[in-house]
């Protein structure tokens, strides 16, 4: 596909549904960056600057279309110490620094990494992003106003019974304008927007951070901006794919690595906190109908003629409104599937998601979720790996001579079975190690194989290793600290 096609179907091929999406995150993006700024301790305005930079940017750079990015919860949180502790200029510089070690990793391809990413892993990380979006929505559900509840519930009618009608216009978007008019005719008593906290009333401006470029300087940014770029490039990554299997269409995971810093850098020289891709916004952009670029520039753009031209008019939508929305992606982001199907897959597989849900929630942190949830699939797959290697074995008419037959992988995770199953002390003359049907992937397994040869020879066996295939026969080669005479059979 040359770069014209490309151009034209990631922009226009779509320009109705990704410019009435666009308009529906904005509206939803608002309450999330007051909220995020909150949590980071810094000025609403940092972060609605941050998602209106760090959207209308990815829009050219990222590699994922229609995915948003803007202010997180994720990198929110980490950042709160360094702004208690020396400023939020401080916060800006390691924004920029958290953007160059983004585009590090994009450069050295890092993305790839999603591959180690399994199926249940990813299904807990939805779940768990689920469950705190809706979490996130309690403070509107308790002691409020009762009218609140019937603009949340009429919000979530308008949301599911509209599409059955029509599709012409996203049902977010008309639960927005009409739970906004109800309230205003009724005049009824219900927080709006302008409550959440003071909303900026110009456009964000260049400026460099203000800190002194040093080394202590750089020892005070880096843990903070490594951190955030770790944990914003794993959630953007977990999310384009995602996106990826909402749309049926690919992304170039590097280049959204890559485009990820950029944004970031460009936030925080216009006065934006650090950000990444947002699974609750994206699934109301692509939920929508959007499908391009378009959709996320759109979102970034009207958010700011929103705080800038149209404030007065965004300051009175009810927060209901938005709460009903977010009760919607919260509802359509987690995975009911997978609740029914606890008992029929696998029970490492349900053990790896609900580990993930689990260490999610308790901690409100999605990057400790993910570690978690890919080092128990790790721990299962070694140990399934492990179960399929075996070894069995023969003595020869005449008694002198065992030969012991291994099978399958031989790792960290199957060296000591491999250790244990020979027996060195048989009284023989010979021993034969027959690894043909086997493989050594590690050092574990090349140290396990070193102990039975010394063992053996220190009791007067003769050991020989046959059948080495030529992967195996370099790593014995290279780290085999025995005779490796005999070991070292040529490959067949």
């Amino acid at each position: 596909m040359n770069a014209r096609s490309t151009l034209t179907r990631e922009w226009f091929s779509n320009l109705r549904g990704d410019i009435l999406s666009g308009t529906v995150v904005a509206l939803a993006l608002i309450p999330e960056a007051i909220g995020f700024s909150v949590i980071a301790g810094v000025d609403p305005k940092v972060g609605l600057y941050a998602s209106v930079v760090i959207a209308i940017v990815i829009a050219f750079v990222g590699g994922r279309p229609a995915m948003i990015s803007a202010a997180t919860a994720a990198t929110a949180v980490l950042m709160g110490g360094l702004v208690r502790e020396h400023g939020v200029q401080y916060l800006f510089a390691a924004t920029i620094l958290m953007g160059l070690i983004q585009i590090a990793a994009g450069l050295l391809k890092l993305g790839r990494l999603m591959r180690f990413v399994s199926q249940s892993v990813m299904t807990g990380f939805v779940n768990a992003l689920a469950i705190l979006i809706f979490l996130a929505q309690l403070p509107e559900l308790t002691n409020v106003p009762p009218a609140t509840y019937g603009l949340i519930a009429l919000g979530l009618a308008i949301i599911y019974l509209v599409p059955r009608v029509t599709r012409a216009v996203p049902s977010p978007l008309i639960a927005i304008v009409v739970v906004t008019v109800v309230a205003i005719v009724f005049r009824l008593d219900v927080r709006t927007v302008a409550q959440l906290g003071e909303l900026p009333s110009a456009l964000p401006s260049f400026a460099v951070p203000d800190v002194p470029f040093t080394f202590e300087t750089l020892r005070i940014l880096f843990p903070v901006a490594a951190t955030l770029a770790a944990v914003g490039l794993l959630e953007s990554l977990l999310t384009a794919q995602i996106v990826d299997d909402m749309t049926d269409t690919p992304s170039g995971k590097n280049r959204e690595c890559m485009g990820q810093g950029t944004a970031n850098i460009a936030s925080a020289l216009f006065g934006g906190m650090g950000g990444c891709a947002m699974i609750g916004q994206s699934v109301i952009n692509v939920s929508s109908g959007a499908r391009g670029r378009l959709s996320t520039l759109v979102a970034g753009a009207f958010l700011l003629v929103l705080l800038v031209a149209l404030q007065d008019l965004l300051a009175i939508v009810p927060v209901a409104a938005l709460t009903a929305v977010m009760i919607m992606v919260s509802v359509n982001t987690f995975s009911w599937r997978s609740l029914l199907r606890l008992r029929s897959n696998p029970l490492p597989s349900s053990a790896v998601m609900l580990a993930t849900v689990v260490t999610t929630v308790a901690t409100a942190d999605l990057a400790k979720g993910v570690l978690v949830g890919v080092l128990l699939s790790g721990v299962f797959f070694a140990g399934k790996v492990a179960r399929l290697s075996r070894v069995t074995s023969a003595v020869s008419p005449d008694g002198r001579t065992r030969t012991y037959r291994v099978e399958g992988q031989v790792f960290f995770a199957s060296a000591g079975t491999f250790a244990s199953a020979i027996d060195v002390l048989e009284p023989v003359d010979r021993i034969t190690i027959d690894v043909g049907a086997a493989h050594f992937w590690d050092i574990s397994a090349v140290a396990a194989l070193d102990r039975v040869v010394t063992k053996a020879r220190r009791h007067g066996r003769m050991v020989e290793v046959v059948g080495l295939n030529e992967a195996s026969a370099t790593l014995v080669n290279r780290f085999a600290l025995h005779d490796k005479k005999g070991a070292a059979a040529a490959p067949h």
